[in-house]
């Protein structure tokens, strides 16, 4: 099923985005509400609690006096993490119980308020982020929930920035307009791609590229868009596969085709094979066929490859499987690392696409009138590589 992560700051509006979700169908899981039915009256969670911190933290009913134990752990880190311990590993699990208990075409939305502080975005396979300026969240948070302008600010300085928040975040949702708007850019997020997505994943469907051919300017969310699929990669096939963003989009200031290459090592083409199940499942189905590199060195030379795509419709990806230390993996990191480390390639290249994008209007046609330039290119940054000591990365 399509699990998606939802966070934002205090008061930018997520338990808003939650609620419109939930009416258009998904399943909510909420970390704090969750958080506070594992340590309820009789759990386990509860006792242990009592027994790390004292009775002291208990109501004169038996409950969780939550003011007071957040007095015992306000500015003592060594408590807030004796406290974490007790509660995510309980929260962790029911979750997983609730998620395995809803229906296999479901769309789980999890809210997590801290989901960048805890580092959990790679787990899911999708982030929102609902973010709102700063004066629009201190205004919610003092009309909204009677705080008082300082205990609004340092709510909001407590936690992570909006930059962090954003680097996490494969959706933006904007909330600093009414309710109407922001149902509407929910419904939309909604429609057009996250049903798409959880189709796409239950059928094993890649999103379609098309024939068309169009170079765009480079654009810095490339470099975030390649952090985020490859740590959503490493995170569940293991973190010691080597997965790497390669090609044009990888390049800062490159023009490119809106496509993010990333690529996975592996020891073996068998081994592709046997990883291609727990892709799919993270949302990276194979593409079927014969897949090669062009042995570039070697005339009519290739190397074989595996190659996955995405199934949501948010990215276009391809995701090429080579076997570590072969010619095609090894010339897939060098001229990423050449074209970042010389402008004057770099700029060559760009001027080069510009050209053929002007002579050919389809994907095929520019692919083919490039070998040229990669055959040369091949060879300048084989130079490189030997005058510089260039090794390929782990």
């Amino acid at each position: 099923m399509l699990r998606v992560g939802l966070t934002g700051g205090i008061g930018a509006g997520k338990s808003a985005v939650a609620r419109r979700l939930a009416e258009r169908g998904a399943v909510i899981i909420d970390a704090d509400v969750l958080a506070r039915e594992v340590v309820a009256p009789g759990t386990d969670g509860l006792a242990e609690i009592v027994e790390v911190f004292g009775a002291g933290v208990l109501t004169a009913d038996g409950e969780l006096d939550r003011p007071a134990l957040g007095a015992r752990v306000f500015g003592d880190e060594a408590a807030r993490r004796r406290l974490e311990k007790i509660i995510h590993p309980r929260v962790r699990t029911r979750t997983a119980e609730l998620t395995r208990s809803a229906a296999y075409d479901t769309i789980v939305v999890n809210d997590v308020p801290l989901l960048v502080e805890a580092g959990l975005a790679s787990s899911y396979h999708m982030v929102i982020v609902v973010l709102a300026d700063r004066e629009v969240r201190l205004e919610r948070l003092t009309r909204l929930r009677g705080m008082s302008p300082a205990e609004a600010a340092a709510r909001i300085d407590a936690q992570t920035d909006d930059a962090s928040r954003r680097a996490a975040a494969d959706v933006v949702l904007e909330n600093e307009d009414d309710l109407k708007g922001l149902h509407a850019r929910v419904d939309r997020l909604w429609s057009e791609r996250l049903t798409v997505f959880e189709r796409n994943l239950r059928s094993g469907r890649s999103v379609a590229k098309g024939p068309e051919l169009r170079i765009v300017p480079s654009d810095p969310e490339w470099l975030r868009a390649g952090a985020r699929l490859t740590a959503r990669i490493r995170h569940g096939i293991g973190a010691d596969v080597g997965v790497h963003h390669i090609g044009s989009t990888a390049v800062p200031g490159l023009p490119a085709k809106d496509i993010i290459d990333l690529m996975i090592g592996v020891r073996t083409l068998d081994e592709a094979d046997r990883l291609a199940g727990r892709l799919g499942e993270l949302g990276f189905p194979v593409r079927p066929g014969d897949w090669t590199d062009n042995a570039h060195g070697i005339p009519g030379g290739t190397w074989p490859k595996r190659l996955h795509g995405c199934a949501d419709p948010g990215y276009r990806v391809n995701l090429h499987l080579r076997v570590a230390g072969s010619p095609g993996w090894r010339f897939a990191l060098l001229m990423r690392d050449h074209l970042r480390a010389v402008p004057e390639a770099r700029d060559a290249y760009a001027a080069v696409k510009a050209r053929l994008a002007e002579e050919h209007d389809d994907r095929a046609g520019y692919a083919v009138a490039k070998d040229p330039w990669f055959e040369a290119e091949a060879r300048a940054a084989d130079d490189w590589a030997e005058a510089t000591g260039w090794q390929p990365a782990d």
